[in-house]
């Protein structure tokens, strides 16, 4: 059975536990700024959606849709789940966040704008940041996770880092203060930063991660399955216990931030 087959039978959830261990704790950080909505215009874009889940997830809630990436083959994967899942409002474009700003019908054209696990591949970070700002109506939120640069490292996310932009992380992380500088330089307000993916869900990746060469993906999936209840009933409490007792904190950094609705005098 593969993976678009379980979509088909599941539902577009099934994204969210097929690949990345990681995913479900984003997508849900993600639900919780998107209430239900019905009849509305609301528009949201995610820039650098990967194979859709987080945006189907965002269209089955009500919104308009738009999940973009350069990658061609993941946008046409992304649009035969969203049709096997039965998703309406949905669209996945191709197109580059580092040209955010070639989309002259993207500017100031959505209500909230999605940026998960992307920035961390980008050179520009400044540009990428003001891009995002761009696109936002005024009023609008950002909301954006990044590797926090104190993760604990495993074998293979030690770095080194790459130097150029291809498909890597071009840095480690980001700290709070770190976020805080890109946001003022991009005018946003910040909201609200926070971190995901704790404790149990560090585990479980990196349980995935020493099985994918030794037995392979679908045998490595089946096997860690059953362990993806732990982060939903655990990494809430007891997750954050274990960072604050014992130093393992969250492997990404949470952000929410605002784009003003006017400017006041000195902006």
């Amino acid at each position: 059975m593969n993976d678009n087959s379980l979509v088909k039978l599941f539902g577009w959830r099934a994204a969210l536990v097929h690949g990345d261990t990681l995913v479900l704790d984003r997508w849900r950080f993600l639900k919780g700024f998107l209430p239900k909505v019905k009849d509305t215009h609301e528009r949201v874009l995610e820039v650098g959606c990967g194979t859709g889940a987080l945006t189907m997830g965002i269209a089955s809630r009500g919104y308009e849709a738009i999940g973009l990436s350069w990658d061609e083959r993941n946008q046409k994967v992304a649009e035969e789940r969203a049709r096997l899942a039965g998703v309406k409002n949905i669209s996945f474009p191709i197109g580059d966040a580092r040209k955010l700003d070639q989309h002259e019908e993207f500017q100031q054209a959505f209500d909230l704008v999605i940026c998960f696990e992307v920035i961390e591949h980008i050179l520009d970070d400044r540009k990428l940041m003001r891009d995002l700002h761009a696109c936002l109506k005024p009023g609008g939120r950002l909301l954006l996770t990044t590797p926090n640069i104190y993760y604990r490292s495993s074998w293979n996310d030690a770095g080194p880092w790459s130097k150029v932009e291809d498909g890597g992380h071009v840095r480690r992380g980001y700290s709070s203060a770190m976020i805080r500088e890109l946001c003022k330089d991009a005018g946003f307000m910040v909201e609200e930063i926070g971190y995901v993916s704790f404790f149990f869900s560090q585990v479980i990746s990196r349980v995935l991660r020493r099985l994918l060469p030794v037995v392979g993906k679908r045998p490595a999936w089946a096997i860690v399955l059953p362990l993806r209840i732990l982060p939903p009933l655990l990494d809430g409490w007891l997750g954050r216990l274990m960072s604050t007792a014992f130093g393992w904190p969250g492997y990404s950094i949470t952000l929410v931030a605002y784009r003003k609705r006017w400017l006041g005098n000195g902006d």
